[in-house]
């Protein structure tokens, strides 16, 4: 048996990429969940930067779903899939193949926050598109209305690529608003900022993708242009995961075919995280008691 395999066995990688995309994909959305399936993993959660994936996710399930692996989507609200909308949110809740098919979470944009486009070097034009949370710390509107919708609906939150203090008055406005699940992709954030969104309640993410050299070319992520996300090395993520401690969940973000396939991928970035000194029994929480809780995998 290879290293690591026993860490998939009942797993949730809660970000994989293998709807159809601008990219090459390593796998589609079938193949994938074969490949779950065939590692004894638990739950795969489709992630789409062009539309919701919940209607990818509902067909896959009617297809494969006797192969065990629970399959869910959920809208992040870039521009192509409508915005940072009510109606867009309101209409996901409820978008697949009937009552419970549809999203499991609502997030944030990803390529399309000011943090995300400063960072990719995006023009001033294309800055004042993007959402932020101002300096003032308000969360604009529609936001708080989707907080709620998630609340109503027992789904998650997600924070998109926003920068750490954003994350943190969003966390705030969550918990205010009796928003319960709430996601926030922390890799890049202070240690200091990760403990204190865990004290809010929310559950940090870190996945495998940034340590990869699939970093050191340009991809287009959304739309033509072409973008390089910073290298960040497993000497880098440990203290950031080590604040969150077991509270973190842990993802592939796998799918472009630069990577291996989502459940391989997933299995490396177990065994580096294993070979940094973490403890098998963090890990597995990490990567299955917790997404599993988050995202209802099994009814949880």
């Amino acid at each position: 048996m290879r290293p690591g395999l026993s860490y998939l066995n009942g797993a949730v990688d809660v970000h994989v990429h293998v709807c159809p995309h601008l990219n090459g994909r390593s796998a589609n959305v079938f193949e994938a969940v074969r490949q779950a399936a065939a590692f004894g993993m638990r739950g795969l959660g489709l992630m789409d930067n062009f539309q919701n994936s919940s209607g990818y996710a509902a067909l896959v399930m009617q297809e494969l779903g006797h192969l065990g692996v629970e399959v869910f989507g959920g809208l992040i609200m870039q521009p192509t899939a409508g915005g940072v909308s009510y109606e867009a949110a309101r209409n996901a809740v409820d978008y697949g193949y009937g009552p419970g098919t549809g999203a499991r979470f609502l997030s944030l944009p990803t390529h399309h926050t000011y943090a995300e486009a400063l960072r990719e070097g995006r023009s001033p034009a294309f800055l004042e598109t993007t959402f932020r949370v101002p300096p003032s710390a308000k969360v604009p509107d529609p936001v708080p209305a989707i907080m709620d919708l998630c609340a109503e609906r027992d789904i998650v939150f997600d924070c998109g690529h926003v920068a750490g203090p954003e994350a943190l008055a969003l966390a705030e406005e969550a918990r205010r608003r009796g928003t319960t699940r709430v996601r926030c992709h922390a890799q890049r954030y202070e240690p200091d900022e990760i403990a204190a969104l865990v004290a809010l309640g929310a559950v940090p993410e870190f996945s495998f993708f940034l340590l990869t050299h699939a970093t050191q070319v340009g991809l287009t992520h959304v739309d033509a242009e072409k973008h390089r996300a910073p290298f960040q090395t497993v000497d880098d993520l440990a203290p950031r995961l080590r604040a969150a401690g077991r509270h973190a969940i842990l993802s592939s973000d796998a799918g472009i075919a630069l990577l291996p396939e989502p459940a391989e991928a997933l299995r490396e970035f177990l065994l580096l995280l294993e070979a940094q000194g973490f403890a098998e029994a963090d890990l597995k929480a990490m990567i299955s008691t917790n997404p599993a809780r988050l995202f209802r995998v099994g009814g949880g």
